[in-house]
């Protein structure tokens, strides 16, 4: 981002700390698309996604106070959209369950990438899509999103270990899923 387009982006934060409700729309503008996508992969659902956006934005505007510029505003953004996305599938439960694999203590091994054909985006799209909740939320913040391990694990609240297993077998299940849709044409 250039000097100006960081002094503009620095000027509508502080008309949004005087309510402006013009600068508000602005930063919607500049920002929504990028933060629907994120809460779209998390979520996996096109309607929860939209709401986690409306959600996400009514609290960054609410607490547009508190921003300091450690961090460039959409980083901060994303951090509210992905503790919104976070929470609200904890409420789900349906499907989140994040937990300990107790039989094993030790990090799984990474197994050597095999070579292979990626299909098109949109198919493994749909297939990321397919993803149990916690797998889906783990292998979005990690390969999507580009958050560590150690990250991914101070957000869910999960250990470091827990994170690493929910990415190994995300990708294992995606590799199933992507067969299944394969064979069935």
């Amino acid at each position: 981002m250039s000097t100006a387009d960081l002094q503009i982006h620095g000027d509508l934060i502080e008309e949004c700390r005087r309510g402006s409700r013009r600068a508000q729309f602005r930063l919607y503008e500049l920002y929504s698309k990028a933060m629907f996508n994120t809460a779209y992969r998390i979520t996996g659902n096109r309607e929860e996604a939209e709401d986690m956006l409306q959600e996400a934005f009514t609290d960054c505007f609410t607490k547009i106070g508190s921003y300091r510029s450690e961090s460039t505003f959409g980083a901060w953004l994303k951090t509210i959209v992905i503790n919104r996305c976070i929470s609200r599938l904890r409420r789900r439960e349906a499907d989140l369950v994040l937990t300990d694999d107790f039989s094993r203590h030790e990090t799984p091994e990474e197994a050597p990438e095999e070579e292979v054909t990626l299909p098109d985006p949109s198919v493994i799209a749909g297939a990321v899509e397919k993803l149990p909740d916690g797998y889906r939320v783990v292998f979005s913040l990690y390969l999507l999103e580009g958050y560590d391990h150690t990250e991914i694990a101070q957000i869910l609240g999960i250990s470091e270990s827990t994170s690493k297993t929910q990415y190994s077998r995300a990708k294992e299940k995606l590799k199933k899923i992507l067969s299944e849709m394969n064979s069935n044409g």
